[in-house]
């Protein structure tokens, strides 16, 4: 049984087609540069690789090119469009409406519509690749997976703001968190690694990345989370500020001549990492600059690697202490001094960790950092959101392995 993934940004799609009976990755790729010149796709499968250009006008042409690779030439997995099953779309908001994933319907996609403000630039390109998906595959079930779902259970005293109550009746200003799909992933892995249940565990999952989050997860729910209203909140990442006296925005915004929209541009692609540093929001730069005695990309790294730590300590006290602290997505998997930082500050709980293994993990595998007399565990888990995705879209299209 065959699961397709759809991953829609403003001018992409990323796929992955997962075979469900193993939930093997069976072929994936990437559609570029869509409404642009010098369209193309690049897709692997069967251990090989191909790039090939074609013309993209919109994401419903985009989505014609990715099947027909899917389904013909020498790295063809599939022999027609009947073999895949179901489609499972990533959507980053599901508003104050979607708690949980579901079954796209031509109501949900005006729900989705009617809520665009929220994310504008992300619902666009989310409902873009939907109605294209339905539009070349009508008879195939399609669901819809929200990064914002996770957070759906955290109590008002964590999502609401210090603003008029009237306000976030009015305007459904309160946060609401992102990354949920990541989030959900590591929980569950965790307890299965435990072997136990999510709702016997109390867990901190950090997903840092380019874009990073952390959220406290109580029991097999999340309590809180470090992004907000939109992901500009919480930690610096490497490009965004993360958390900020608002009143930075006027009193910059007048002196730089920029307006808020401008200034909250400037604030989500200019700062962070890139903006401390002025050179990279890559910490790969940023590590070499660090060797070469960069103090501008010292501090980057340095102002980045305590407010993470700074969080997980929040998140501690809001669960009143942690089975488990887990660290994923890319610097979460690949950053070590990152990963020895926030767990040397976390000693005075009884985290006790392999400092040897910390340096010399293999990418791409789950790793035990805590020693067997540590009172939390530590974890290396790599998040696999398409994953998930898969196993929701199985499970709410009623298919069966």
């Amino acid at each position: 049984m065959k699961i397709l993934i759809i991953n829609a940004g403003s001018s992409s799609i990323k796929f992955q087609l997962f075979e469900m009976n193993n939930e093997s990755v069976i072929a994936k790729g990437n559609c570029e540069k869509i409404g642009l010149e010098g369209s193309f796709i690049s897709y692997k499968a069967k251990g090989e690789e191909e790039k090939e250009f074609a013309s993209m006008k919109n994401h419903t042409e985009a989505l014609k090119v990715l099947l027909k690779k899917l389904s013909s030439g020498k790295l063809a997995v599939i022999k027609s469009f009947d073999e895949i099953s179901a489609v499972g779309h990533r959507c980053v908001h599901g508003g104050w409406m979607y708690f949980d994933s579901e079954i796209i319907t031509d109501e949900l996609i005006s729900n989705l519509e009617m809520m665009k403000d929220l994310s504008p630039l992300h619902a666009s390109a989310n409902i873009a690749g939907m109605v294209g998906c339905r539009q070349v595959m009508p008879n195939t079930p399609q669901v819809v997976v929200f990064d914002t779902a996770f957070h759906s259970t955290m109590p008002p005293i964590a999502y609401m703001y210090g603003i008029k109550y009237e306000d976030y009746e009015k305007y459904h200003v309160r946060k609401y968190g992102f990354h949920g799909t990541s989030h959900r992933y590591i929980m569950q892995e965790t307890a299965k690694i435990m072997g136990k249940k999510p709702e016997e565990l109390k867990i901190i999952s950090c997903h840092i990345g380019n874009g990073s989050s952390i959220t406290a997860i109580d029991h097999g729910k999340c309590v809180d989370t470090t992004m907000g209203f939109t992901p500009l909140e919480g930690l610096m990442m490497g490009t965004r500020t993360g958390d900020i006296d608002p009143t930075v925005l006027a009193f910059l915004g007048k002196r730089k001549g920029l307006n808020a929209d401008e200034m909250v541009d400037y604030f989500n692609k200019q700062c962070g990492v890139l903006g401390i540093s002025g050179k990279s929001s890559d910490m790969r730069d940023i590590n070499k600059l660090i060797e070469e005695g960069d103090k501008k990309a010292l501090l980057a790294r340095d102002m980045l690697f305590y407010r993470i730590s700074k969080y997980v300590g929040a998140m501690l006290n809001v669960l009143g202490g942690v089975d488990a602290i887990v660290f994923t997505a890319g610097l979460g998997e690949n950053q070590e001094d990152l990963r020895e930082y926030v767990m040397d500050k976390l000693s005075y709980v009884g985290l006790k960790f392999d400092r040897k293994k910390n340096l010399t993990l293999p990418r791409g595998t789950v790793e035990e950092l805590s020693t067997p007399d540590s009172t939390i565990k530590a974890y290396r888990i790599p998040t696999d959101e398409e994953l998930l995705i898969a196993r929701d879209t199985l499970k709410l299209s009623g298919l069966k392995k």
